[in-house]
């Protein structure tokens, strides 16, 4: 199981990756075990010395009855100090990004891979499609 961010690699330079536990309620892994998640419009904050995913989605549990969670609500996440103060420092630098790449299991535990962007000018975009286009055409 695993949830990739296919619009990120296409959007941003991808300069650097971290590995982040994700902190969840139990209704939301069994959501995200079943596949019912999305992080296609999410996007990592640091607030007060920690990291938050803010806008995933996460789908309702349906058998979770009244212990429901909110689909879209900030989920804390799990990086050591020092990993925190590096990616406040690049976010702070004007056009980087902190998106996150992938969402998987590991261990049994849902982890996130964040990466550190730049972003792409049109003209950058044009040349990622090209050279998708002559990869394909290749094989």
């Amino acid at each position: 199981m695993e949830i990739v961010n296919k619009k990120a690699y296409f959007n941003y330079f991808i300069e650097s990756e971290y590995e982040a536990g994700i902190v969840l309620k139990g209704s939301e892994i069994k959501a995200i075990r079943q596949g019912k998640c999305a992080i296609n419009e999410a996007y990592i904050r640091i607030k007060n010395n920690e990291a938050f995913i803010i806008n995933s989605f996460i789908d309702v549990y349906n058998e979770a009855s009244i212990f429901n969670h909110e689909a879209r609500r900030e989920r804390k996440l799990l990086l050591h100090k020092k990993e925190i103060k590096k990616l406040y420092n690049y976010a702070s630098i004007d056009g980087y990004t902190l998106i996150p790449l992938k969402m998987y299991l590991k261990n049994g535990y849902v982890k996130l891979s964040i990466g550190v962007g730049k972003g792409k000018k049109l003209y950058d975009k044009r040349e990622s499609i090209k050279e998708r286009d002559l990869k394909r055409n290749n094989y």
